[in-house]
This record gives C-alpha cells, structure tokens and sequence, in this order.
C-alpha cells in the first residue's frame, strides 16, 4: 500500500511541476488556435498565394518522372509528384500556431515568473569567500606553519594546505 502512495505522490509531484503544467497549457491552447488559424491560412494567405495561381495550396504540385495531366481537373494522375503546397499550408499553419501560443501565452508567462522571483526575498546564503580571502587565509596558514605556531587556518585554507601537503 505505501509503495502505491508513493507512487501517487510522485504522479502528483509530476503534474504540479511547472513544466508540464506549461505543456498542458500549450497543448490546449494549441488546438484551440487551430480552426482560427487554419481559417487564416484559407482566408488570408490562401488568396494572396492564389493571385499568382491556384487559390487552394493543396494543389501546388511538381512531377518528379513522366506524369500524365487530366485536362478536366488539372491534377496529375499518372507518374509521381510532389504535393508541395500541402507541405507549404501545414508549415505556415505550425507556424502561426506557434507564434500565437508563444507570444500570447508563454512570453507573457515567463514575464510573469520573473516579476514573482524578483519580489522573493533572497535568500540568506553564507558568501563564498572571495580570491583574495583565500589566498590571505592560506598565506597566513603558511606563515603559522613555518613559524612553528598553531594558528588554526580557516577552513578553505587547510583543504588547500591539506592537498598541497599530499602531493
């Protein structure tokens, strides 16, 4: 039973963590866009690329080897081709997709996260000691031990000290 309570825990503990809470988010909002962007694609771009040919992408095509035209449709029958413009409209599609969900969902997120870890407090972690406050410590360790005193070094100087002695 404990062994099922941790692994639910640690379930729980995937789910809360950010990430995956940003995925989730993206993934619904991702397939929410679609249709609109999809109808942006059709409605907008569609036309443009059509003032130069074909109103629809999906009939963009190139023959790779000997293909045979159907003179009623247009359209290939024979041989093999290339669907291109299907490629083009998914392309353009992700793309719009993406930038929606980045620029309205995961830039302002992240401006977010930054304004909430800017307002917590820091915490009160002990300084590293600088170069300088090494080099005076094991300076002084060095002097201590040639002069035969016991000056005890601090604590970062007598590792040093302690290595340069094994070697």
């Amino acid at each position: 039973m404990s062994e099922n309570k941790s692994v639910l825990q640690g379930f729980k503990d995937f789910l809360m963590r950010g990430n995956v809470i940003e995925l989730a988010v993206a993934v619904v909002v991702g397939a929410a866009f679609t249709s609109i962007v999809n109808a942006v694609v059709k409605g907008v771009i569609n036309p443009i690329v059509g003032a130069f040919g074909s109103k629809n992408l999906d009939n963009y095509q190139t023959c790779l080897s000997t293909c045979s035209v159907d003179k009623k449709t247009g359209l290939y029958v024979d041989g093999i081709y290339v669907l291109w413009g299907s490629v083009l409209s998914a392309a353009l599609t992700f793309l719009i997709t993406a930038g929606v969900v980045y620029f309205l969902m995961i830039l302002p997120m992240n401006k977010w996260k930054a304004r909430q870890d800017a307002k917590k407090p820091v915490e009160d972690a002990p300084a590293t000691p600088t170069e300088i406050e090494l080099l005076t410590e094991i300076r002084d360790a060095l002097i201590a031990q040639r002069n035969g005193t016991s000056a005890a070094p601090g604590a970062a100087a007598a590792a040093i000290i302690t290595q340069k002695t094994q070697q």
